[in-house]
């Protein structure tokens, strides 16, 4: 939210953005929307509004991807959503894959055509209750702020 409200005060666009940093106007929407950023993208987009990269900071998920901790986690954990999404917007995921395998269990009583989707929907909701474990053991989340340790 930071840089959008930055962007708006030099009136610029994403793109422009995206030229002045060297980043990919992708990027730069992917960051916008509050999604993590290397450490170097984070450099580059402070560089060109002139600010602290701590500024960014506050409200971007940085991952450092060279921490010891961070290489300790299990390949698949690193490589999905789960490894940088917060701990919260994982448990909102559970919750919203929990109410659609209920709804869609509820409709095989009146249509058999739901049992695949049904199933499908309680194995994609138990795998992401495992890996939000997986989380929890190892403590790839940062239980003070709710987000996920630093990493890159």
């Amino acid at each position: 939210m930071i840089l959008k409200n930055l962007r708006a005060e030099k009136n610029w666009s994403q793109e422009q953005v995206a030229t002045f940093s060297g980043l990919s106007t992708r990027t730069i929407q992917r960051v916008e929307s509050g999604q993590s950023a290397s450490i170097e993208t984070l450099k580059s987009i402070a560089s060109v509004f002139e600010i602290d990269i701590s500024k960014l900071t506050e409200e971007i998920k940085v991952i450092d991807k060279k921490s010891e901790h961070w290489k300790a986690q299990h390949w698949f954990f690193r490589m999905s959503a789960l490894g940088t999404g917060s701990r919260k917007a994982q448990v909102r995921i559970e919750l919203v894959l929990l109410g659609l395998a209920v709804f869609e269990t509820i409709m095989i009583y009146f249509e058999t055509a739901h049992t695949g989707l049904a199933l499908l929907l309680m194995y994609v909701l138990y795998s992401h209750v495992v890996f939000i474990r997986y989380g929890d053991k190892n403590q790839a989340w940062d239980t003070q702020h709710n987000k996920p340790i630093k990493r890159d």
